[in-house]
C-alpha cells in the first residue's frame, strides 16, 4: 500500500482528500498543528475503518515537520505529498503590517518547501514519487487586495514549476492543483483580518474584491472535486503541471493567454460599478 502525507487536514480540502486518498488504496497520515481538531477526521475515518492516522505536524516549525516524517517512515517510505496547509486574508498592501506577509510566506510557501525536503531525498534515489502543491486560482492572476496571500501563491507556482524540472530525470512528479472558491474555512483561519472600511481611499478595490468572492460563492465547488483532482493528478498517465479546480480558477488559466497584464491594471481606473463588472466579465468569463 502506498504512503501518502497530507498536510492541513483539520478541515476543508485537507480532511476530505485524507479521507478520498484512503479510500481509493492509500495508507494516508495526515498531519495537521492542533491535534485537538482532529476528531472530525478521526471519527469520518473510524467509521469506514480507512487506514488514516493523525500524526502532529507544524509546517512552520522545522523540527516538527522532522519528527512528523520521522513517524511516517517508520511505516515506509512516502510516495505522495500532498501540500495543503495554508491560511488565506484579504486587505491592501499598505493596511498589512510586516508581520503578517511573514506569517502569510512562512506557511504557504516556507512550510511546503520544509516538507518537500523530507521527502525529496527518498524519493529521489527511489526514482518515484509525487508531490502535489495545492496553490490556488490567485496564484494564476495577481489581485488586489489579497497581495499577500496572491503573491504567496504565485511563489509556490513557481517553486512547482521550477521543481517539476529540477526532479523530471528522478521519475518524481510535482503538479499543482489550484482551486478556485472552494466551500472551506481558509478565510476563516486567515492570518489577516479583512479590513474593511468604507472610508479607505481602497473602499472600491476591497468592495470588488468582496463581489468576485461572492460571485465565486455562488459556484463555490465541494472540496471533494478537490481531492478527485489531486488523485487524477498523480495517477494519470497524461502528465501535466497545472490543475485548476472549479469554474472561477478555469477562467483565470484561460486568461492567463488572452489578457494582457496592462489592460488588467487599468481595471484600478475610476470605473462606475458596470464598467468594471463589463470588463470583468471579458476577460475572466464571469460575472460579479
Amino acid at each position: 500500500m502506498k504512503i501518502a502525507v497530507v498536510t492541513g487536514t483539520s478541515t476543508g480540502i485537507g480532511l476530505t482528500t485524507s479521507l478520498y486518498l484512503a479510500r481509493n488504496g492509500y495508507q494516508v497520515f495526515a498531519g495537521m498543528r492542533n491535534l485537538a481538531k482532529a476528531d472530525a477526521l478521526q471519527t469520518a475515518a473510524a467509521a469506514e475503518n480507512l487506514p488514516v492516522t493523525v500524526v502532529q505536524l507544524d509546517v512552520c516549525d522545522t523540527d516538527s515537520v522532522k519528527q512528523a516524517f520521522a513517524e511516517v517512515e517508520k511505516t515506509g517510505p512516502v510516495d505522495v505529498l500532498i501540500n495543503n496547509a495554508g491560511i488565506g486574508g484579504a486587505a491592501p498592501l499598505e493596511l498589512v503590517p510586516e508581520a503578517e506577509h511573514k506569517q502569510m510566506f512562512e506557511t504557504n510557501y516556507f512550510g511546503v518547501v520544509r516538507c518537500i525536503q523530507a521527502v525529496l531525498p527518498s524519493m529521489r534515489e527511489r526514482q518515484t514519487g509525487s508531490i502535489v502543491n495545492i496553490t490556488s486560482a490567485v496564484g494564476l492572476q495577481a489581485t488586489p487586495n489579497q497581495i499577500a496571500y496572491s503573491a504567496s501563491k504565485w511563489a509556490l507556482e513557481c517553486l512547482g514549476e521550477a521543481l517539476a524540472h529540477e526532479v523530471y530525470r528522478f521519475g518524481v512528479r510535482v503538479v499543482n492543483v489550484e482551486p478556485g472558491v472552494i466551500m472551506t474555512s481558509i478565510f476563516e483561519n486567515s492570518a489577516e483580518q479583512t479590513r474593511y472600511d468604507k472610508r479607505s481611499p481602497y473602499q472600491p478595490i476591497m468592495r470588488r474584491n468582496g463581489k468576485v468572492f461572492s460571485a465565486g460563492f455562488k459556484r463555490a465547488v465541494s472540496p471533494d472535486l478537490v481531492a478527485e483532482t489531486i488523485l487524477e493528478s498523480i495517477t494519470t498517465d497524461d502528465y501535466k503541471l497545472r490543475w485548476p479546480v472549479g469554474p472561477d480558477a478555469e477562467g483565470f488559466m484561460a486568461a492567463r493567454t488572452t489578457v494582457r497584464s496592462e489592460d488588467w491594471i487599468a481595471m484600478g481606473a475610476d470605473l462606475t460599478d458596470d464598467e468594471y463588472n463589463e470588463k470583468f466579465k471579458s476577460m475572466f468569463g464571469i460575472d460579479i
